[in-house]
C-alpha cells in the first residue's frame, strides 16, 4: 500500500513466519516490521507521517483502498491536522496536512 503511494517498489524478506517489508526511496530505507505482541505490539512503534495537500481526500482514498481508521483527524495547530491509519498488514502510519 505505502510503496504504491510513494511510487516505490516494496521489497519483502520472508522468513517463513513473518514478513519484513521495506522501501528504498532515494537511498533512504523505510522498514516495516510485522506486528507481534512480543516484538512489535500494534501501535507501539514509531509512526511515520506523510505530508499531504488535502488530509480528508487522502484519508478517504486510503480507507477506500483497504486501510482502516486508527485515530484522528486531530487539529494539532492552526491550519494543520493529522490522522493515523492502519494498512492491511497492521502498520500504523500517519497523514499530516491541511
Amino acid at each position: 500500500m505505502v510503496g504504491r503511494e510513494l511510487d516505490a517498489e516494496a521489497e519483502l524478506d520472508i522468513d517463513g513466519t513473518s514478513v519484513y517489508a521495506w522501501l528504498d526511496i532515494d537511498g533512504v530505507e523505510f522498514g516495516f516490521h510485522p506486528a507481534s505482541p512480543e516484538a512489535n505490539p500494534h501501535g507501539g512503534s514509531t509512526v511515520p507521517y506523510w505530508s499531504v495537500e488535502d488530509l480528508d481526500t487522502e484519508r478517504q482514498r486510503l480507507l477506500t483502498s483497504g486501510c482502516t481508521h486508527h485515530r484522528g483527524p486531530l487539529a494539532v495547530s492552526p491550519g494543520r491536522r493529522v490522522c493515523q491509519l492502519v494498512d492491511p498488514f497492521g502498520t500504523v502510519f500517519g497523514l499530516d496536512g491541511p
